[in-house]
Protein backbone atom coordinates (compact mmCIF):
# COMPACT_ATOMS: atom_id res chain seq x y z
CA UNK A 1 0.00 0.00 0.00
CA UNK A 2 1.52 3.25 -0.75
CA UNK A 3 1.12 6.80 0.86
CA UNK A 4 -2.23 8.54 0.66
CA UNK A 5 0.07 11.70 -0.11
CA UNK A 6 1.04 9.83 -3.88
CA UNK A 7 -2.25 9.90 -5.09
CA UNK A 8 -2.66 12.27 -7.75
CA UNK A 9 -5.69 11.40 -10.24
CA UNK A 10 -9.11 13.70 -9.93
CA UNK A 11 -11.93 11.62 -9.51
CA UNK A 12 -15.85 12.46 -9.83
CA UNK A 13 -17.31 9.36 -7.14
CA UNK A 14 -15.80 8.56 -4.08
CA UNK A 15 -17.84 5.37 -3.34
CA UNK A 16 -17.22 4.53 0.70
CA UNK A 17 -17.61 1.83 3.23
CA UNK A 18 -19.16 3.33 6.85
CA UNK A 19 -18.68 1.44 9.94
CA UNK A 20 -14.68 1.80 10.63
CA UNK A 21 -14.55 3.58 7.77
CA UNK A 22 -16.74 7.17 8.12
CA UNK A 23 -17.03 6.12 11.77
CA UNK A 24 -14.80 5.80 14.78
CA UNK A 25 -15.92 3.53 17.69
CA UNK A 26 -19.66 3.36 15.88
CA UNK A 27 -19.88 7.07 16.08
CA UNK A 28 -19.90 9.97 12.86
CA UNK A 29 -18.08 12.47 14.65
CA UNK A 30 -18.14 15.87 13.28
CA UNK A 31 -15.09 16.48 11.10
CA UNK A 32 -16.17 13.49 9.20
CA UNK A 33 -19.72 14.48 8.14
CA UNK A 34 -18.41 17.83 7.21
CA UNK A 35 -15.74 16.08 5.30
CA UNK A 36 -18.74 14.44 3.08
CA UNK A 37 -20.41 18.05 2.94
CA UNK A 38 -16.69 19.47 1.43
CA UNK A 39 -17.00 16.54 -0.96
CA UNK A 40 -20.61 17.50 -1.83
CA UNK A 41 -20.08 21.20 -2.29
CA UNK A 42 -17.07 20.35 -4.66
CA UNK A 43 -19.06 17.82 -7.11
CA UNK A 44 -17.83 14.58 -6.21
CA UNK A 45 -20.95 12.22 -5.88
CA UNK A 46 -20.51 10.35 -2.26
CA UNK A 47 -21.85 6.81 -2.65
CA UNK A 48 -21.50 4.68 0.63
CA UNK A 49 -21.30 1.32 -0.45
CA UNK A 50 -22.40 -0.73 3.49
CA UNK A 51 -23.32 -3.65 4.55
CA UNK A 52 -25.72 -1.95 7.12
CA UNK A 53 -29.45 -2.82 6.52
CA UNK A 54 -32.06 -1.11 4.49
CA UNK A 55 -33.19 1.00 7.55
CA UNK A 56 -30.19 2.80 7.47
CA UNK A 57 -29.78 3.14 4.27
CA UNK A 58 -33.64 4.73 3.72
CA UNK A 59 -32.39 7.33 6.22
CA UNK A 60 -28.69 7.78 5.01
CA UNK A 61 -29.94 8.78 0.86
CA UNK A 62 -32.31 11.21 2.08
CA UNK A 63 -30.59 13.31 4.50
CA UNK A 64 -26.85 12.87 4.16
CA UNK A 65 -24.96 14.71 1.45
CA UNK A 66 -24.84 11.59 -1.12
CA UNK A 67 -26.08 10.28 -4.90
CA UNK A 68 -27.27 6.92 -3.47
CA UNK A 69 -26.29 3.99 -0.95
CA UNK A 70 -25.69 0.44 -1.76
CA UNK A 71 -26.48 -1.42 0.98
CA UNK A 72 -26.20 -4.91 2.83
CA UNK A 73 -23.66 -5.69 0.88
CA UNK A 74 -24.86 -5.31 -2.69
CA UNK A 75 -28.48 -6.82 -1.59
CA UNK A 76 -30.03 -3.17 -3.23
CA UNK A 77 -29.36 0.56 -3.98
CA UNK A 78 -31.08 3.47 -2.65
CA UNK A 79 -30.95 6.98 -4.00
CA UNK A 80 -33.72 9.83 -3.27
CA UNK A 81 -33.02 12.27 -6.41
CA UNK A 82 -35.66 15.09 -7.76
CA UNK A 83 -38.09 14.59 -4.43
CA UNK A 84 -38.52 11.05 -5.14
CA UNK A 85 -36.60 7.59 -3.71
CA UNK A 86 -35.42 5.15 -6.01
CA UNK A 87 -34.88 2.01 -5.14
CA UNK A 88 -33.77 -1.30 -7.23
CA UNK A 89 -33.46 -4.77 -5.43
CA UNK A 90 -30.87 -7.56 -6.71
CA UNK A 91 -33.46 -10.66 -6.60
CA UNK A 92 -37.19 -10.45 -6.67
CA UNK A 93 -39.57 -10.23 -4.09
CA UNK A 94 -40.34 -13.81 -4.05
CA UNK A 95 -36.41 -15.29 -3.73
CA UNK A 96 -36.72 -13.01 -1.12
CA UNK A 97 -39.05 -14.26 0.58
CA UNK A 98 -37.69 -17.67 0.24
CA UNK A 99 -34.08 -16.41 1.27
CA UNK A 100 -35.50 -14.78 4.60
CA UNK A 101 -36.75 -18.46 5.58
CA UNK A 102 -33.33 -20.02 5.22
CA UNK A 103 -31.60 -16.72 6.83
CA UNK A 104 -34.16 -17.42 9.90
CA UNK A 105 -33.24 -21.19 10.14
CA UNK A 106 -29.02 -20.01 10.49
CA UNK A 107 -30.62 -17.25 13.21
CA UNK A 108 -32.04 -19.78 15.44
CA UNK A 109 -28.97 -22.45 14.90
CA UNK A 110 -25.99 -19.96 14.27
CA UNK A 111 -25.45 -17.80 17.76
CA UNK A 112 -26.55 -21.28 19.53
CA UNK A 113 -23.13 -22.97 18.27
CA UNK A 114 -20.93 -20.12 18.45
CA UNK A 115 -21.77 -18.86 21.69
CA UNK A 116 -20.69 -15.31 22.27
CA UNK A 117 -22.05 -14.13 19.07
CA UNK A 118 -25.66 -12.48 18.75
CA UNK A 119 -28.24 -11.23 16.05
CA UNK A 120 -27.20 -7.64 15.03
CA UNK A 121 -29.12 -4.97 16.67
CA UNK A 122 -30.33 -3.80 13.71
CA UNK A 123 -30.98 -7.14 12.19
CA UNK A 124 -35.06 -5.73 12.49
CA UNK A 125 -34.45 -3.96 10.00
CA UNK A 126 -32.82 -5.98 7.48
CA UNK A 127 -34.19 -7.52 4.32
CA UNK A 128 -31.66 -9.13 1.94
CA UNK A 129 -28.98 -10.72 4.94
CA UNK A 130 -28.34 -12.22 8.16
CA UNK A 131 -25.83 -10.11 11.04
CA UNK A 132 -24.25 -11.85 13.21
CA UNK A 133 -22.17 -9.84 15.87
CA UNK A 134 -18.92 -10.45 16.88
CA UNK A 135 -18.14 -7.23 18.57
CA UNK A 136 -20.15 -4.49 17.65
CA UNK A 137 -22.80 -5.02 21.03
CA UNK A 138 -20.75 -8.32 22.36
CA UNK A 139 -17.38 -8.99 23.73
CA UNK A 140 -15.19 -9.05 20.50
CA UNK A 141 -14.73 -12.68 19.31
CA UNK A 142 -11.24 -14.45 18.59
CA UNK A 143 -10.71 -14.95 14.90
CA UNK A 144 -11.60 -18.37 14.89
CA UNK A 145 -14.73 -18.32 16.04
CA UNK A 146 -15.50 -15.62 13.63
CA UNK A 147 -14.58 -18.08 10.82
CA UNK A 148 -16.90 -20.72 12.51
CA UNK A 149 -19.59 -18.48 12.29
CA UNK A 150 -18.70 -17.85 8.45
CA UNK A 151 -18.00 -21.75 7.98
CA UNK A 152 -21.64 -22.34 9.29
CA UNK A 153 -23.12 -19.62 6.72
CA UNK A 154 -20.99 -21.52 3.69
CA UNK A 155 -22.10 -24.90 4.68
CA UNK A 156 -25.80 -23.65 4.26
CA UNK A 157 -25.09 -22.81 1.20
CA UNK A 158 -24.91 -18.65 1.64
CA UNK A 159 -22.14 -16.33 1.08
CA UNK A 160 -20.49 -14.73 3.92
CA UNK A 161 -18.31 -11.75 4.35
CA UNK A 162 -16.72 -10.35 7.52
CA UNK A 163 -17.09 -6.60 8.41
CA UNK A 164 -15.47 -5.04 10.97
CA UNK A 165 -18.09 -5.58 13.33
CA UNK A 166 -20.47 -8.51 11.72
CA UNK A 167 -20.65 -11.75 9.92
CA UNK A 168 -23.24 -10.94 7.07
CA UNK A 169 -24.74 -13.64 5.08
CA UNK A 170 -27.31 -13.90 2.60
CA UNK A 171 -28.10 -16.20 -0.74
CA UNK A 172 -27.66 -15.12 -4.02
CA UNK A 173 -24.28 -13.93 -6.38
CA UNK A 174 -24.51 -10.23 -5.96
CA UNK A 175 -21.30 -8.67 -3.70
CA UNK A 176 -20.98 -5.02 -3.06
CA UNK A 177 -18.94 -4.80 -6.50
CA UNK A 178 -21.85 -6.12 -8.59
CA UNK A 179 -24.59 -3.79 -7.65
CA UNK A 180 -22.32 -0.72 -7.08
CA UNK A 181 -21.97 -1.43 -10.83
CA UNK A 182 -25.19 -2.01 -11.66
CA UNK A 183 -25.89 1.35 -9.72
CA UNK A 184 -23.77 3.63 -11.58
CA UNK A 185 -24.23 2.59 -14.84
CA UNK A 186 -28.19 2.88 -14.16
CA UNK A 187 -28.46 6.32 -12.61
CA UNK A 188 -25.20 8.46 -13.92
CA UNK A 189 -24.47 5.43 -17.27
CA UNK A 190 -21.22 4.59 -16.10
CA UNK A 191 -19.45 1.02 -18.23
CA UNK A 192 -17.44 -0.82 -15.88
CA UNK A 193 -14.34 0.89 -17.69
CA UNK A 194 -15.56 4.37 -16.61
CA UNK A 195 -16.32 3.58 -13.11
CA UNK A 196 -12.57 2.26 -12.97
CA UNK A 197 -11.32 5.56 -14.40
CA UNK A 198 -14.24 8.13 -12.60
CA UNK A 199 -14.78 6.73 -8.93
CA UNK A 200 -12.49 5.81 -6.01
CA UNK A 201 -13.39 3.21 -3.46
CA UNK A 202 -12.80 3.90 0.36
CA UNK A 203 -12.81 0.85 2.80
CA UNK A 204 -11.26 -0.95 6.24
CA UNK A 205 -12.10 -4.49 6.08
CA UNK A 206 -12.41 -7.91 4.17
CA UNK A 207 -15.63 -7.42 3.21
CA UNK A 208 -14.01 -4.59 0.91
CA UNK A 209 -11.66 -6.64 -1.30
CA UNK A 210 -13.98 -6.87 -4.40
CA UNK A 211 -13.89 -3.26 -4.36
CA UNK A 212 -10.31 -2.95 -3.63
CA UNK A 213 -9.39 -4.97 -6.23
CA UNK A 214 -11.60 -3.90 -8.80
CA UNK A 215 -11.02 0.01 -8.38
CA UNK A 216 -7.39 1.43 -9.26
CA UNK A 217 -7.94 4.33 -7.14
CA UNK A 218 -8.78 2.42 -3.61
CA UNK A 219 -7.97 3.84 -0.26
CA UNK A 220 -7.61 2.15 3.25
CA UNK A 221 -8.39 3.92 6.45
CA UNK A 222 -5.25 3.01 8.95
CA UNK A 223 -7.18 0.01 10.20
CA UNK A 224 -6.90 -1.71 7.13
CA UNK A 225 -3.69 -2.72 8.37
CA UNK A 226 -5.42 -5.16 11.40
CA UNK A 227 -6.73 -7.17 8.18
CA UNK A 228 -3.48 -7.68 6.11
CA UNK A 229 -2.25 -10.75 6.82
CA UNK A 230 -6.09 -11.81 5.43
CA UNK A 231 -6.25 -9.69 2.43
CA UNK A 232 -5.43 -10.98 -0.98
CA UNK A 233 -6.59 -7.62 -2.45
CA UNK A 234 -5.27 -4.77 -0.57
CA UNK A 235 -6.54 -1.17 -1.57
CA UNK A 236 -3.60 0.90 -3.41
CA UNK A 237 -3.27 3.86 -0.89
CA UNK A 238 -3.95 3.71 2.53
CA UNK A 239 -4.29 6.78 5.11
CA UNK A 240 -2.04 6.79 8.33
CA UNK A 241 -5.45 7.08 10.28
CA UNK A 242 -7.74 5.22 11.38
CA UNK A 243 -11.77 5.19 11.01
CA UNK A 244 -13.16 8.65 10.38
CA UNK A 245 -9.73 10.75 10.72
CA UNK A 246 -8.45 8.57 8.10
CA UNK A 247 -11.69 9.39 6.09
CA UNK A 248 -10.99 13.18 6.23
CA UNK A 249 -7.46 12.53 5.60
CA UNK A 250 -8.77 11.06 2.15
CA UNK A 251 -11.16 13.57 1.47
CA UNK A 252 -9.00 16.16 1.99
CA UNK A 253 -6.39 14.53 -0.37
CA UNK A 254 -9.31 13.65 -3.61
CA UNK A 255 -9.90 17.61 -3.20
CA UNK A 256 -6.39 18.57 -3.38
CA UNK A 257 -6.69 16.66 -6.72
CA UNK A 258 -9.51 18.82 -7.53
CA UNK A 259 -7.41 22.40 -6.01
CA UNK A 260 -10.46 22.37 -3.66
CA UNK A 261 -10.45 23.75 -0.32
CA UNK A 262 -11.75 21.78 2.54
Amino acid sequence: MRNLSEFQAPVDFLLTDIDDTLTDEGRLHGAAYEALWSLHAAGVKVVPITGRPAGWCEMIARMWPVAGVVGENGGFWFRHHQQKMRRDYFLDPKTIAENRRKLDALAQEIPKKVPGSAIASDQFCRQMDLAIDFCEDVPALPANEVQKIVRLFEEAGAQAKVSSIHVNGWFGTYDKLTMTLRFLESQFGLTADDARKKCAFSGDSPNDEPMFQFFPNSFGVANISDFASSLKHPPRFAADRRGGEGFVQIAKRLLETRSCPF
